[in-house]
């Protein structure tokens, strides 16, 4: 134990200087990193919502909306099929839970539960002997796509923060179908709240303008279409549609989600338009739609609503195309953004708001700072006062130990909370008591009769297992915590175990090193606590 290979004596030289170099930047204020050499680390440690204030929303993935959409292409593709096989029907709709209608004659009940089978496998159907049938989607299917729903709409969240410049933004699932988002330093989330609030799905679509307008204006439309509104009227062009809305038909052409990219640009000199690019699966579907629809108008369909209706003069085959409108530059870079993170598979729901200010967290992070410098104190007068040169020997270790562990928490890109501050202050007792354990341990030694390097090698040794049993539970109990809690809970956990690794670092190797160090230059007589 009192031995050290040179290798491992230059690992524990080079560990610690990495860490005071990577904590370095901490202990100056952002202003100043400008001028610090270009050699040292400029990164600082990232400061949680309660410590530097921001703001805080709870989202709802609203799952009916899911069910509802595959419910509706469930009843376009019922609907041809049963007019393909000549089957009579009635009150073919879809409600928020299933898919309902009425056979003219109930005989056909098998070839309807084929048919069902055949346009989506997670349905179940049921065929009463009046002839009703009932359509739904399996409990399995129902779950799977939730979970599918809110982990896509995570990312998803994260891709339009992440693009709209937000910087240390914090986005984890909460529960079963909620997100929790936190904004630190951001006091008005209002544009945030626009971006998520809007699902950004855009649809290529073919208007109906076989459609008498008064027909449209009454509600008589064919099954095949679907009137939507009209961002403004230059979507409309005057015709094709009653004011203030437009008759498409319900097939779509061009999905957005073939798109691979979108960026805001200007034509005729100053008008804001976006571009938008699909990839090979896309441009070969605009392509043929273009080129089989020539002199028609194709409606871009973005959340149920026409931002433009072009008529189609020619065949569009390069994957490349221009969306106008009354585009804005901020409307234009925001749809753009929109499209290149991709659409919410639901709508988001807020159900909750909270702004912090960052008056609460400059007192916590002023009051946070006092305890824990205090709590050093206390710590560096109390070995020096109990164990002599031992003492300063480890309150050296507890210096690099928090260096290694702000450096830690930097290089990890982690973001400190005031229960960090706390698993920060428990770490710090932590890798005190280990040295105490060691100390201990000698003392009992060198009661026994036991030489100077005996004494010091059996108390590495003998208290080495304890430190390393009570350090693994630790680690344990802060790894489930990280795994089975959220939020706060989380916060705590990751700093409490980086604290236990490098607490344990230097309890047994960097308090080592300095007193074989001492030893060999020194040669002592007796042991000095």
């Amino acid at each position: 134990m009192l031995y050290f290979a040179k290798w491992l004596v230059t690992l524990i030289v080079v560990v610690c200087a990495a860490g005071v170099l990577l904590a370095l930047p901490n202990a100056f204020p952002e202003s100043t990193l400008a001028g610090l050499p270009n050699w040292l680390p400029h990164k600082q440690l990232n400061l949680g919502l309660d410590l530097r204030g921001g703001s805080y929303l709870l989202l709802e993935v609203d799952m009916g909306a899911v069910v509802k959409e595959r419910l509706e292409n469930v009843v376009d593709s019922m609907r041809a099929e049963m007019r393909s096989a000549h089957i009579g029907y009635t009150g073919l709709e879809a409600t928020s839970s299933e898919v309902r209608f009425t056979l003219t004659d109930p005989k056909g009940a098998d070839q309807i539960r084929a048919m069902a089978s055949k346009i989506d496998s997670d349905t179940d159907a049921s065929v009463e002997p009046d002839g009703h049938v009932s359509i739904k989607f399996n409990s399995v299917a129902l779950e799977a796509r939730r979970r599918s729903a809110v982990e896509q709409s995570i990312e998803i969240v994260r891709r339009r923060i992440d693009e709209s410049g937000t910087k240390e933004p914090t986005i984890q699932r909460e529960g079963e179908n909620r997100i929790l988002v936190q904004l630190p330093g951001v006091g008005n989330p209002e544009h945030i709240k626009e971006l998520l609030g809007r699902t950004a799905k855009m649809t290529f679509q073919l208007v109906d303008e076989n459609v008498n307008p008064e027909d449209a204006a009454r509600g008589r439309i064919p099954p095949g279409d679907i009137m939507l509104p009209m961002e403004d009227d230059r979507a409309n062009g005057g015709h094709g549609g009653v004011t203030g809305s437009i008759v498409v038909k319900r097939r779509i052409m061009v999905s957005g989600d073939t798109l691979t990219d979108a960026q805001p640009t200007f034509q005729n000199g100053n008008e804001p338009v976006v571009s938008f690019k699909f990839d090979s699966t896309g441009a070969r579907r605009f392509g043929d739609a273009t080129r089989d629809n020539v002199g028609k108008r194709f409606a871009i369909v973005l959340d149920n609503k026409v931002i433009s209706a072009p008529v189609i003069r020619e065949a569009i085959l390069g994957g490349q195309g221009i969306i106008s409108g009354s585009f804005t530059v901020q409307s234009a870079s925001d749809l753009a953004l929109l499209l290149r993170a991709g659409a919410l598979p639901a709508p988001l729901t807020i159900l909750e708001q909270r702004t912090v200010g960052p008056d609460l967290g400059a007192d916590s992070i002023r009051e946070g700072t006092t305890a824990s410098v205090v709590a050093v104190i206390l710590v560096v007068v109390f070995m020096v006062l109990f164990y002599g040169l031992f003492g300063i020997f480890a309150n050296i270790a507890l210096f690099f130990n928090l260096c290694l562990m702000f450096g830690s928490l930097t290089l990890l890109d982690a973001t400190l909370t005031l229960p960090g501050i706390a698993g920060i202050a428990l770490t710090l007792g932590m890798a005190v008591d280990a040295n105490v354990l060691i100390y201990e341990r000698i003392r009992e030694e060198v009661r026994g009769g036991r030489s100077l390097i005996s004494s010091l090698q059996a108390g590495f040794e003998r208290a080495f297992g304890t430190i390393l049993d009570s350090h693994v539970t630790t680690l344990v109990a802060g790894a489930l915590m990280f795994f089975l809690g959220s939020g706060p809970v989380k916060g705590f956990a990751v700093t409490l175990s980086i604290g236990v690794l490098t607490s344990l670092f230097s309890a047994i190797l960097v308090t080592r090193l300095q007193i074989v160090t001492w030893l060999r230059r020194m040669k002592p007589k007796e042991i000095p606590i």
